[in-house]
C-alpha cells in the first residue's frame, strides 16, 4: 500500500510517499493510524489526523483494500 503524505506528516516521514509491505497486518483505517503512531511517534502528536481512502475522507472502522489510494491529511491552520 502506498500512502501520500501532506503537511507536517511529510516532514515526520521523511518524504511525500509511504510505502507499507502487503504483510503489514492493517486490514482498516484504524489499525493504519495505530500503525503509523507505533512508527512514527511525532504523529501521536498531532491534534486530527484525518485519512482519505479513494479521495473521500474516511473513518476509523473503514475497511483498507489493497491498491487503494490512501491520503494523510494533517491539521491545517490558517488566518
Amino acid at each position: 500500500m502506498e500512502i501520500l503524505l501532506f503537511g507536517i506528516t511529510r516532514e515526520i516521514v521523511g518524504g511525500s510517499t509511504l510505502t507499507v509491505a502487503p504483510e503489514e497486518p492493517m486490514q482498516t483505517v484504524g489499525q493504519l493510524k495505530t500503525w503509523l503512531a507505533e512508527r512514527y511517534p511525532a504523529m501521536q502528536k498531532l491534534s486530527s489526523l484525518a485519512v482519505a481512502v479513494d479521495s473521500e475522507y474516511a473513518d476509523d472502522a473503514q475497511p483498507l483494500r489493497p491498491g487503494q489510494e490512501v491520503a494523510l491529511i494533517p491539521p491545517v491552520s490558517g488566518g
